[in-house]
């Protein structure tokens, strides 16, 4: 990887741990739900009058949409609006890891490696230990949550997959324009419209750049440089980079917000990244389909 990409690639992940703590940061003025909304909404509107279409089909962006802006990021900014840490939900949302592989094997029909095993087993350890950990302060229900929008992750993951969108800049913004009108509408239902006006009334400038930054850094840009290096990259170059997310969020919550790590949550977290890594190992290619790849690479593209 050239030195400027893998300066993307680590800015990219940085952002995405930091994004952990600035939820924090907004839910301390604004209902989980609506702050889920205005954080797509302000990555939708500028944006689809001078990007143009999706280039995928509307049932993928509509799928993408629902499962990743609506139930993942809802479900999660609920979780941490009832008391899932930043530093350990960056790590419980993980999960789907697991989901996403146990998908490829039970619906996809893909025969799983013996990495993969190995991989869900550690990283269900790393989970299970986090929930009967008793010096956890957050409540079971909240990191149950946290685990269903891992679940929630992981199909949209699969349902990108078979989308392939060409600029993944493009099809986020219009997956964040699906996702803002449900969310709304399930704010004004949960939360209330007294509480949501309250919320637009008060807002402070903690809450304004929460939300900028979760639009335009985690969402714009985050999403922008990973689309950028799956295009320059193999994904089993850009994938490892992931792993650092949790580590990043970790370390972020620790240092920004004071929030401490148990010896407990400490292994839990070294087997949740472990298990992430095995899923990620590849095996090397034979030299023969190495040869044949790198030829590809420098035959001359097809005359459009």
């Amino acid at each position: 990887m050239k030195p400027r990409d893998l300066l993307l690639a680590l800015a990219a992940v940085v952002v995405w741990g930091i994004n952990f703590v600035v939820i924090e940061v907004g839910l301390e003025g604004v209902p989980p739900l609506l702050l889920s909304a205005l954080r797509f909404f302000f990555v939708a509107v500028p944006a689809i009058f001078v990007l143009g279409g999706p280039r995928v089909p509307w049932r993928y962006v509509v799928g993408v949409g629902l499962a990743l802006g609506v139930a993942k990021f809802g479900l999660l900014f609920i979780a941490m609006d009832h008391g899932v840490p930043a530093g350990l939900a960056s790590l419980v949302l993980q999960s789907q890891v697991i989901f996403t592989v146990l998908i490829a094997i039970t619906v996809l029909r893909e025969r799983p490696r013996p990495a993969h095993l190995v991989g869900i087993a550690i990283a269900c350890a790393g989970i299970v230990l986090i929930v009967l950990d008793r010096k956890l302060s957050a409540p079971l229900g909240a990191l149950v949550l946290v685990i269903v929008a891992g679940a929630s992750w992981s199909i949209s993951n699969t349902i990108t997959r078979y989308a392939k969108p060409p600029d993944m800049l493009r099809f986020m913004v219009w997956i964040s324009a699906v996702a803002v009108v449900p969310l709304l509408i399930l704010s004004l239902l949960t939360e209330g419209p007294r509480a949501d006006a309250e919320a637009l009334r008060t807002i402070d400038l903690s809450g304004i750049g929460a939300i900028a930054y979760l639009a335009f850094g985690a969402t714009l840009f985050g999403f922008g440089v990973w689309g950028y290096l799956l295009r320059q990259y193999a994904a089993s170059t850009v994938a490892p980079f992931s792993l650092l997310v949790p580590v990043v969020g970790m370390s972020a919550a620790w240092v920004l917000r004071g929030e401490a790590v148990g010896p407990q949550q400490a292994i839990a977290a070294v087997l949740v990244i472990g298990g992430m890594a095995c899923t990620i190992v590849r095996r090397p290619a034979p030299r023969s389909a190495v040869r044949t790849d790198d030829h590809r690479r420098h035959l001359p593209a097809p005359s459009k």
